[in-house]
Protein backbone atom coordinates (compact mmCIF):
# COMPACT_ATOMS: atom_id res chain seq x y z
CA UNK A 1 0.00 0.00 0.00
CA UNK A 2 1.60 3.36 -0.97
CA UNK A 3 2.46 5.89 2.04
CA UNK A 4 2.22 9.74 1.71
CA UNK A 5 6.12 9.67 1.34
CA UNK A 6 4.94 7.31 -1.80
CA UNK A 7 3.06 9.73 -3.05
CA UNK A 8 4.85 12.91 -5.36
CA UNK A 9 5.35 15.75 -3.38
CA UNK A 10 5.01 19.32 -5.03
CA UNK A 11 6.30 22.59 -2.74
CA UNK A 12 5.57 25.56 -4.31
CA UNK A 13 2.59 27.73 -3.05
CA UNK A 14 -0.64 27.16 -5.81
CA UNK A 15 -1.64 30.14 -3.83
CA UNK A 16 0.91 32.77 -3.82
CA UNK A 17 0.35 36.56 -5.76
CA UNK A 18 2.44 35.03 -8.59
CA UNK A 19 1.18 31.21 -9.11
CA UNK A 20 -2.45 33.26 -8.92
CA UNK A 21 -1.35 35.35 -11.59
CA UNK A 22 0.08 32.63 -13.53
CA UNK A 23 -1.31 29.12 -12.64
CA UNK A 24 -0.84 26.94 -15.77
CA UNK A 25 2.74 26.18 -15.37
CA UNK A 26 2.10 24.98 -12.14
CA UNK A 27 -0.77 22.80 -13.04
CA UNK A 28 1.36 21.33 -15.94
CA UNK A 29 4.10 20.60 -13.64
CA UNK A 30 1.18 18.84 -11.06
CA UNK A 31 0.00 16.93 -13.90
CA UNK A 32 3.40 15.91 -14.86
CA UNK A 33 4.20 14.37 -11.55
CA UNK A 34 0.87 12.07 -11.11
CA UNK A 35 -2.74 11.80 -11.26
CA UNK A 36 -2.64 12.68 -7.11
CA UNK A 37 -0.37 14.87 -5.75
CA UNK A 38 0.49 16.34 -2.00
CA UNK A 39 0.78 19.57 -1.92
CA UNK A 40 3.06 19.90 1.31
CA UNK A 41 2.22 23.92 1.56
CA UNK A 42 -1.33 22.87 2.12
CA UNK A 43 -1.52 19.43 3.65
CA UNK A 44 -4.02 18.66 1.05
CA UNK A 45 -4.27 15.19 -2.15
CA UNK A 46 -4.08 17.60 -5.27
CA UNK A 47 -5.86 16.10 -8.26
CA UNK A 48 -4.55 18.15 -11.66
CA UNK A 49 -5.78 15.73 -14.23
CA UNK A 50 -9.63 15.46 -15.90
CA UNK A 51 -10.08 11.71 -15.07
CA UNK A 52 -9.48 11.29 -11.32
CA UNK A 53 -11.39 15.26 -11.00
CA UNK A 54 -14.50 13.66 -12.46
CA UNK A 55 -14.66 10.56 -10.99
CA UNK A 56 -14.64 12.51 -7.16
CA UNK A 57 -17.05 15.24 -8.81
CA UNK A 58 -19.46 12.46 -9.63
CA UNK A 59 -18.86 10.26 -6.38
CA UNK A 60 -20.44 12.70 -3.86
CA UNK A 61 -21.35 9.64 -1.58
CA UNK A 62 -17.24 9.47 -0.93
CA UNK A 63 -16.17 12.98 -1.51
CA UNK A 64 -18.67 14.95 0.73
CA UNK A 65 -18.64 19.03 0.66
CA UNK A 66 -20.58 18.62 4.35
CA UNK A 67 -16.79 19.05 5.60
CA UNK A 68 -16.56 22.26 3.70
CA UNK A 69 -14.92 22.74 0.38
CA UNK A 70 -12.26 25.30 1.73
CA UNK A 71 -8.83 24.95 2.26
CA UNK A 72 -9.18 26.40 5.75
CA UNK A 73 -11.29 25.41 9.08
CA UNK A 74 -12.57 28.79 9.48
CA UNK A 75 -14.33 28.93 6.37
CA UNK A 76 -15.39 25.70 6.57
CA UNK A 77 -16.94 26.24 10.18
CA UNK A 78 -18.51 29.45 9.07
CA UNK A 79 -20.00 27.79 5.81
CA UNK A 80 -22.04 24.95 7.59
CA UNK A 81 -25.50 25.30 6.38
CA UNK A 82 -24.80 26.77 3.27
CA UNK A 83 -26.28 24.76 -0.56
CA UNK A 84 -21.95 24.31 -1.44
CA UNK A 85 -21.47 22.59 2.18
CA UNK A 86 -23.88 20.36 2.43
CA UNK A 87 -24.62 16.91 1.08
CA UNK A 88 -27.43 14.14 0.01
CA UNK A 89 -30.81 14.92 1.38
CA UNK A 90 -29.84 18.27 3.06
CA UNK A 91 -28.18 19.86 -0.49
CA UNK A 92 -31.33 18.33 -2.47
CA UNK A 93 -33.78 20.05 -0.09
CA UNK A 94 -31.79 23.78 -0.58
CA UNK A 95 -31.74 23.54 -4.54
CA UNK A 96 -34.92 22.05 -4.67
CA UNK A 97 -36.21 25.56 -2.48
CA UNK A 98 -34.98 27.90 -5.95
CA UNK A 99 -34.70 25.21 -8.48
CA UNK A 100 -37.78 26.53 -10.35
CA UNK A 101 -35.92 29.75 -10.95
CA UNK A 102 -32.95 28.23 -12.93
CA UNK A 103 -34.85 25.60 -15.15
CA UNK A 104 -34.78 25.81 -18.73
CA UNK A 105 -38.21 27.25 -18.65
CA UNK A 106 -37.91 29.56 -16.44
CA UNK A 107 -34.87 30.54 -18.14
CA UNK A 108 -36.69 30.89 -21.56
CA UNK A 109 -38.91 33.72 -20.22
CA UNK A 110 -35.82 36.13 -19.46
CA UNK A 111 -34.06 35.27 -22.57
CA UNK A 112 -35.62 38.48 -24.42
CA UNK A 113 -34.52 40.80 -21.66
CA UNK A 114 -30.92 39.45 -21.05
CA UNK A 115 -30.33 39.75 -25.09
CA UNK A 116 -31.67 43.25 -24.68
CA UNK A 117 -29.72 44.18 -22.38
CA UNK A 118 -26.34 42.49 -23.68
CA UNK A 119 -27.24 44.73 -27.32
CA UNK A 120 -27.58 48.08 -24.56
CA UNK A 121 -24.10 46.74 -23.31
CA UNK A 122 -22.27 46.42 -26.71
CA UNK A 123 -23.75 49.38 -27.89
CA UNK A 124 -22.05 51.57 -25.02
CA UNK A 125 -19.24 50.02 -25.11
CA UNK A 126 -18.49 50.57 -29.20
CA UNK A 127 -19.54 53.67 -28.81
CA UNK A 128 -16.29 54.65 -26.03
CA UNK A 129 -14.67 52.19 -28.29
CA UNK A 130 -11.26 52.06 -26.25
CA UNK A 131 -12.84 49.78 -22.94
CA UNK A 132 -11.99 48.51 -20.29
CA UNK A 133 -13.44 45.32 -21.23
CA UNK A 134 -13.67 43.87 -17.27
CA UNK A 135 -16.44 46.99 -16.88
CA UNK A 136 -18.06 45.95 -20.38
CA UNK A 137 -18.20 41.86 -18.55
CA UNK A 138 -19.49 43.08 -15.51
CA UNK A 139 -22.73 45.12 -17.13
CA UNK A 140 -24.54 42.27 -18.08
CA UNK A 141 -24.55 40.08 -14.74
CA UNK A 142 -24.96 43.09 -12.43
CA UNK A 143 -28.08 44.38 -14.32
CA UNK A 144 -29.54 40.59 -14.29
CA UNK A 145 -28.26 38.65 -10.89
CA UNK A 146 -29.09 40.99 -8.48
CA UNK A 147 -32.59 41.41 -9.50
CA UNK A 148 -33.06 37.59 -9.47
CA UNK A 149 -31.94 37.22 -6.60
CA UNK A 150 -33.89 39.76 -4.77
CA UNK A 151 -30.83 42.21 -3.48
CA UNK A 152 -32.26 45.50 -2.52
CA UNK A 153 -31.08 48.39 -4.81
CA UNK A 154 -28.90 49.63 -1.72
CA UNK A 155 -25.60 48.39 -1.40
CA UNK A 156 -25.26 46.72 -4.51
CA UNK A 157 -22.50 49.51 -4.75
CA UNK A 158 -20.34 46.34 -3.13
CA UNK A 159 -21.51 43.14 -4.47
CA UNK A 160 -18.35 42.69 -6.60
CA UNK A 161 -15.83 43.50 -3.64
CA UNK A 162 -18.11 41.18 -1.62
CA UNK A 163 -18.71 38.43 -3.88
CA UNK A 164 -14.76 38.06 -4.49
CA UNK A 165 -13.99 38.11 -1.08
CA UNK A 166 -16.22 35.06 -0.30
CA UNK A 167 -14.29 33.51 -2.79
CA UNK A 168 -10.98 34.31 -1.49
CA UNK A 169 -12.34 33.28 1.90
CA UNK A 170 -12.38 29.54 0.45
CA UNK A 171 -8.47 29.24 -0.64
CA UNK A 172 -6.17 28.35 2.16
CA UNK A 173 -5.76 31.06 5.22
CA UNK A 174 -2.95 33.38 3.38
CA UNK A 175 -2.84 37.00 3.12
CA UNK A 176 -5.12 37.21 0.51
CA UNK A 177 -8.02 35.43 2.88
CA UNK A 178 -7.71 37.45 6.22
CA UNK A 179 -7.12 40.85 4.19
CA UNK A 180 -10.82 40.28 2.35
CA UNK A 181 -12.21 38.58 5.44
CA UNK A 182 -13.82 41.65 6.40
CA UNK A 183 -15.22 42.16 2.99
CA UNK A 184 -16.81 38.29 3.38
CA UNK A 185 -18.01 39.30 7.12
CA UNK A 186 -19.90 42.35 5.60
CA UNK A 187 -21.91 40.66 3.02
CA UNK A 188 -23.30 38.03 5.48
CA UNK A 189 -24.10 40.97 8.05
CA UNK A 190 -25.89 43.45 5.35
CA UNK A 191 -27.76 39.85 4.02
CA UNK A 192 -28.76 39.28 7.60
CA UNK A 193 -30.24 42.54 7.56
CA UNK A 194 -32.02 42.07 4.63
CA UNK A 195 -33.78 38.88 5.74
CA UNK A 196 -34.50 40.24 8.74
CA UNK A 197 -36.14 43.94 7.36
CA UNK A 198 -37.88 41.74 4.38
CA UNK A 199 -36.12 44.07 2.05
CA UNK A 200 -35.87 41.74 -0.58
CA UNK A 201 -37.49 42.53 -4.04
CA UNK A 202 -41.05 41.07 -4.69
CA UNK A 203 -41.31 38.12 -6.86
CA UNK A 204 -37.73 37.36 -6.89
CA UNK A 205 -35.29 34.34 -5.32
CA UNK A 206 -35.06 36.13 -2.19
CA UNK A 207 -38.72 36.75 -1.42
CA UNK A 208 -39.11 32.49 -2.24
CA UNK A 209 -36.78 31.66 0.76
CA UNK A 210 -38.81 34.30 3.01
CA UNK A 211 -41.82 32.22 2.32
CA UNK A 212 -40.13 29.13 3.01
CA UNK A 213 -38.95 30.21 6.09
CA UNK A 214 -42.67 31.71 7.13
CA UNK A 215 -43.92 28.10 6.39
CA UNK A 216 -41.01 25.97 8.44
CA UNK A 217 -39.59 24.59 5.10
CA UNK A 218 -35.96 25.93 6.20
CA UNK A 219 -34.81 27.68 9.38
CA UNK A 220 -34.62 31.61 8.95
CA UNK A 221 -31.03 31.87 9.23
CA UNK A 222 -30.28 29.83 5.74
CA UNK A 223 -32.23 32.59 4.07
CA UNK A 224 -29.31 35.11 4.39
CA UNK A 225 -26.38 32.24 3.32
CA UNK A 226 -28.61 30.98 0.76
CA UNK A 227 -29.07 34.19 -1.08
CA UNK A 228 -25.59 34.71 -0.54
CA UNK A 229 -24.81 31.01 -1.97
CA UNK A 230 -26.79 31.98 -5.52
CA UNK A 231 -25.82 35.52 -5.51
CA UNK A 232 -22.03 35.67 -5.06
CA UNK A 233 -21.05 32.51 -7.82
CA UNK A 234 -23.31 33.92 -10.49
CA UNK A 235 -21.71 37.33 -10.54
CA UNK A 236 -17.97 36.25 -10.35
CA UNK A 237 -17.71 32.90 -12.55
CA UNK A 238 -19.92 34.92 -15.59
CA UNK A 239 -17.74 38.52 -15.34
CA UNK A 240 -14.71 35.59 -15.78
CA UNK A 241 -16.17 33.80 -18.72
CA UNK A 242 -17.27 37.23 -20.50
CA UNK A 243 -14.33 38.70 -19.67
CA UNK A 244 -12.20 35.70 -20.88
CA UNK A 245 -13.64 35.88 -23.53
CA UNK A 246 -13.19 39.32 -24.99
CA UNK A 247 -9.17 38.52 -23.88
CA UNK A 248 -8.82 35.06 -25.68
CA UNK A 249 -10.89 36.82 -29.00
CA UNK A 250 -8.63 39.49 -29.10
CA UNK A 251 -5.85 37.74 -28.91
CA UNK A 252 -7.13 35.08 -31.33
CA UNK A 253 -8.56 37.42 -34.18
CA UNK A 254 -8.85 34.37 -36.64
CA UNK A 255 -11.09 32.58 -33.84
CA UNK A 256 -13.11 36.30 -33.75
CA UNK A 257 -13.71 35.60 -37.66
CA UNK A 258 -14.73 32.35 -37.49
CA UNK A 259 -17.73 33.32 -34.53
CA UNK A 260 -18.47 35.97 -37.10
CA UNK A 261 -18.85 34.06 -39.96
CA UNK A 262 -20.59 30.94 -38.46
CA UNK A 263 -22.85 32.96 -35.02
CA UNK A 264 -24.02 29.47 -34.71
CA UNK A 265 -20.61 28.63 -33.25
CA UNK A 266 -21.39 30.56 -29.62
CA UNK A 267 -22.38 27.49 -27.50
CA UNK A 268 -19.38 26.25 -28.67
CA UNK A 269 -17.37 29.37 -27.83
CA UNK A 270 -18.88 29.45 -24.41
CA UNK A 271 -17.74 25.85 -23.37
CA UNK A 272 -14.37 26.13 -25.08
CA UNK A 273 -13.51 29.80 -22.95
CA UNK A 274 -14.50 27.87 -19.71
CA UNK A 275 -12.22 25.30 -20.68
CA UNK A 276 -9.95 27.37 -21.93
CA UNK A 277 -9.82 29.65 -18.73
CA UNK A 278 -12.19 27.87 -15.61
CA UNK A 279 -13.32 30.87 -13.78
CA UNK A 280 -12.79 28.63 -10.39
CA UNK A 281 -9.22 27.36 -9.93
CA UNK A 282 -10.28 24.56 -7.57
CA UNK A 283 -12.90 23.24 -4.82
CA UNK A 284 -12.05 20.86 -1.99
CA UNK A 285 -13.69 17.81 -0.79
CA UNK A 286 -13.00 15.71 2.13
CA UNK A 287 -13.26 11.61 1.71
CA UNK A 288 -16.26 9.69 3.98
CA UNK A 289 -14.45 6.67 3.74
CA UNK A 290 -10.79 4.93 3.10
CA UNK A 291 -11.11 4.54 -0.48
CA UNK A 292 -8.77 4.97 -3.38
CA UNK A 293 -8.21 7.43 -6.34
CA UNK A 294 -6.06 6.02 -9.65
CA UNK A 295 -5.06 3.35 -7.24
CA UNK A 296 -3.51 5.63 -4.46
CA UNK A 297 -5.22 4.53 -0.99
CA UNK A 298 -6.63 7.58 0.46
CA UNK A 299 -7.84 7.70 4.65
CA UNK A 300 -11.23 8.49 6.03
CA UNK A 301 -10.84 12.10 6.56
CA UNK A 302 -8.31 13.35 3.76
CA UNK A 303 -9.19 16.14 1.95
CA UNK A 304 -8.81 16.24 -1.46
CA UNK A 305 -8.71 19.41 -3.99
CA UNK A 306 -10.09 19.01 -7.13
CA UNK A 307 -8.15 21.41 -10.27
CA UNK A 308 -10.86 22.48 -12.35
CA UNK A 309 -8.45 24.49 -14.27
CA UNK A 310 -6.26 22.13 -14.72
CA UNK A 311 -8.49 19.23 -15.44
CA UNK A 312 -9.33 21.30 -18.47
CA UNK A 313 -6.00 21.79 -19.86
CA UNK A 314 -5.17 17.85 -19.42
CA UNK A 315 -3.41 16.42 -22.79
CA UNK A 316 -4.52 12.80 -21.84
CA UNK A 317 -8.35 14.13 -22.34
CA UNK A 318 -7.80 17.19 -24.80
CA UNK A 319 -5.78 17.47 -27.94
CA UNK A 320 -3.71 20.45 -28.34
CA UNK A 321 -5.12 21.44 -24.57
CA UNK A 322 -3.44 24.53 -24.49
CA UNK A 323 -4.90 26.35 -27.95
CA UNK A 324 -7.57 27.78 -28.00
CA UNK A 325 -10.18 26.76 -30.45
CA UNK A 326 -13.90 27.51 -30.46
CA UNK A 327 -14.68 24.66 -33.19
CA UNK A 328 -13.83 22.39 -30.28
CA UNK A 329 -16.26 20.05 -28.86
CA UNK A 330 -15.55 21.30 -25.06
CA UNK A 331 -19.42 20.25 -23.71
CA UNK A 332 -17.75 18.00 -20.99
CA UNK A 333 -15.41 20.53 -19.28
CA UNK A 334 -15.49 21.02 -16.07
CA UNK A 335 -15.49 24.77 -15.18
CA UNK A 336 -19.14 24.44 -14.09
CA UNK A 337 -18.37 21.11 -12.33
CA UNK A 338 -20.29 18.00 -12.58
CA UNK A 339 -22.93 16.01 -10.55
CA UNK A 340 -25.04 16.93 -7.74
CA UNK A 341 -23.00 19.86 -7.29
CA UNK A 342 -22.65 21.03 -10.56
CA UNK A 343 -23.35 24.60 -10.89
CA UNK A 344 -26.84 25.44 -10.29
CA UNK A 345 -26.61 28.45 -12.15
CA UNK A 346 -24.37 27.63 -15.12
CA UNK A 347 -27.66 27.84 -17.34
CA UNK A 348 -27.92 31.39 -16.64
CA UNK A 349 -24.17 31.96 -16.41
CA UNK A 350 -24.00 30.67 -20.25
CA UNK A 351 -27.02 32.77 -21.45
CA UNK A 352 -25.63 35.76 -20.25
CA UNK A 353 -21.85 35.04 -21.80
CA UNK A 354 -24.11 33.91 -25.37
CA UNK A 355 -26.15 36.77 -25.57
CA UNK A 356 -22.78 39.37 -24.94
CA UNK A 357 -20.76 37.12 -27.90
CA UNK A 358 -23.97 37.07 -30.41
CA UNK A 359 -24.20 40.68 -29.87
CA UNK A 360 -19.99 41.66 -30.51
CA UNK A 361 -20.13 39.56 -33.27
CA UNK A 362 -22.79 41.65 -34.99
CA UNK A 363 -21.91 45.09 -33.64
CA UNK A 364 -18.08 45.01 -33.74
CA UNK A 365 -15.47 44.00 -36.66
CA UNK A 366 -12.16 43.38 -34.36
CA UNK A 367 -11.30 43.39 -31.06
CA UNK A 368 -8.02 44.54 -30.49
CA UNK A 369 -5.69 44.68 -27.39
CA UNK A 370 -5.33 48.20 -26.38
CA UNK A 371 -2.77 47.57 -23.44
CA UNK A 372 -1.61 44.90 -20.93
CA UNK A 373 -4.07 43.07 -19.34
CA UNK A 374 -3.94 42.48 -14.89
CA UNK A 375 -5.43 39.44 -13.15
CA UNK A 376 -7.02 39.89 -10.05
CA UNK A 377 -5.49 38.47 -7.14
CA UNK A 378 -7.98 35.83 -5.87
CA UNK A 379 -7.94 32.81 -4.03
CA UNK A 380 -10.41 30.42 -6.20
CA UNK A 381 -11.96 33.08 -8.77
CA UNK A 382 -9.60 33.38 -11.89
CA UNK A 383 -10.64 36.37 -14.02
CA UNK A 384 -8.78 39.22 -15.10
CA UNK A 385 -8.93 42.55 -13.10
CA UNK A 386 -8.72 44.58 -15.86
CA UNK A 387 -9.13 44.16 -19.70
CA UNK A 388 -7.80 47.32 -21.98
CA UNK A 389 -9.12 46.73 -25.29
CA UNK A 390 -10.27 48.51 -28.64
CA UNK A 391 -13.66 47.41 -30.24
CA UNK A 392 -13.76 48.51 -33.99
CA UNK A 393 -16.91 48.99 -35.34
CA UNK A 394 -18.80 46.95 -37.92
Amino acid sequence: MPTRTEIPVYHPDLYSASAIRDTYPHYAALRHLGPVVWLSKHKVYALPRYAECKQVLLDDATFVSSGGVALNPVANRVGQGTTLFSDGDDHARRRSLLAHRLTPRALRTMKDMVDQQAVAVVEAAVARRTVDAVEVATALPMSVVPDLVGWPRQGREHLLRWAGATFDALGPLNCQAVRTLPASVGMMRYARGVVRDRSVLDSSLGHDLLRAADDGRIMPAECATMMIDYLAPSLDTTISAISSALHLFATHPEQWRLLKADPDLVSNAVNEVVRYESPIRGFSRTTAHDTDVAGIPLPKGSRVLVLYGSANRDPLEWDDPDTFDIRRDAARQLGFGQGTHGCAGQGLARMETSAILRALAEKVDRIEPAGTPEWALNNVIHRLERLPLELIPA
